[in-house]
């Protein structure tokens, strides 16, 4: 009995004394949200030619059949926004998409490709861009900030370049749309 007295009050202290633990800090990394702006650059369809004097005309009958299957090529994608310069034939072009999507055509100058305004204005955006054989192929390369195409041949109407930037990361390819 004398051991028994010590012996249950050394148990006692022990078993109800515990270690401090301090709890481990979860240090947690936050994902950096990477934006992604995805650029659809198309040159208007085919013009109506019959007057060389006429510097604005409007789509041929061909053209028009064209435009309304860009529409149908872009039915999936969901465009934030669509631009096109002042030109009757690039207004003509965009009309079926931005009508199919509830959105209006915004101009654009072909002088001013992809400056500061028009860059904050599309960032995380998907956009939709309509304009010549020569400003076209001009924009992706700006986008790209490197001469990578060439002006598009006069009579041809099918050519679809898709620029992404991811973050700092830029690609692009071009397409033949039929």
């Amino acid at each position: 009995m004398r051991y028994f007295i010590p012996l249950l009050l050394f148990i006692v202290c022990f078993t109800s004394c515990k270690e401090k633990t301090t709890p481990v800090e979860t240090i947690e990394v936050a994902e950096t949200a990477v934006t992604t702006t995805k650029y659809y650059l198309i040159r208007h369809a085919e013009k109506d030619r019959s007057d060389p004097e006429n510097r604005n005309p409007s789509l041929t009958e061909e053209g028009n059949a064209r435009a309304n299957r860009w529409a149908e090529h872009f039915k999936a994608i969901p465009f934030d926004m669509i631009y096109s310069t002042d030109y009757n034939r690039t207004q003509e072009t965009a009309t079926p998409t931005a009508t199919q999507k509830g959105l209006e055509i915004q101009s654009y100058d072909p002088r001013t490709l992809f400056d500061v305004d028009f860059q904050e204005a599309t960032k995380g955006k998907t956009v939709l861009v309509v304009g010549h054989s020569n400003t076209t192929p001009m924009f992706a390369n700006a986008i790209l900030q490197e001469e990578r195409y060439e002006h598009i041949d006069d009579s041809d109407n099918s050519n679809l370049f898709i620029v992404t930037i991811k973050g700092d990361e830029k690609t692009s390819e071009r397409l033949r749309v039929e």
